[in-house]
């Protein structure tokens, strides 16, 4: 009896590493998710820091790892964002402006223009969020870009155009954080 006892839990902390979660400020983030049914892998994970004050860690997920920012923002295959706030609170209006701010960066005027509604339509999905909680932003090519807080599904954008606009805010020529784009495309 003590010998399987000792072996079940051998067998435990065996299996237990394989699905442990990398730790990134602090916070557990997972190795996989998943989208439309089709299993995502934790391509990189990093802090965001505005003025030096940890904002959230920052994971993306694909169907495989890539360290291409270029390649990724091409693909129309599923991924996933997950943002795990250290911040005590980022109030709605801040968020909204920060995906404005990448925004403006990372598209041309025309091409902010014509997502201007969907843009509109994003923005409108969030609420304050506290320390703590979890925004999940998942691209799947049949459906659109879902955003859910705290596993509260928020609505929906369609289009592939919309994903890459929001995908550019971390991965594109002018990135939020630049530190974030080199974590999470694996680099750090």
């Amino acid at each position: 009896m003590r010998t399987l006892l000792c072996a079940g839990a051998v067998l435990l902390t065996l299996l237990s590493g394989t699905v442990a979660a990398k730790e990134v400020a602090g916070v557990q983030v997972a190795e996989a998710s998943r989208v439309d049914h089709i299993a995502l892998v934790l391509n990189g994970a990093g802090v965001r820091t505005k003025f030096f004050v940890k904002v959230y860690v920052g994971a993306l997920y694909l169907p495989k790892r890539e360290a291409q920012a270029a390649t990724i923002l091409a693909a129309d295959g599923p991924w996933s964002v997950y943002m795990h706030f250290l911040h005590s609170e980022v109030e709605a209006k801040k968020l909204v402006g920060a995906w404005n701010d990448g925004f403006e960066a990372n598209l041309a005027d025309a091409d902010r223009a014509q997502l201007a509604e969907r843009i509109a339509a994003f923005n409108a999905l969030f609420r304050t969020v506290r320390r703590g909680e979890v925004i999940r932003i998942d691209y799947s090519p049949v459906a659109g870009t879902q955003v859910a807080i705290q596993n509260e599904v928020r609505g929906t954008i369609p289009g592939a155009d919309f994903a890459r606009a929001v995908l550019g805010i971390w991965l594109g020529d002018k990135p939020a954080d630049a530190g974030l784009k080199r974590a999470m495309l694996g680099s750090e």
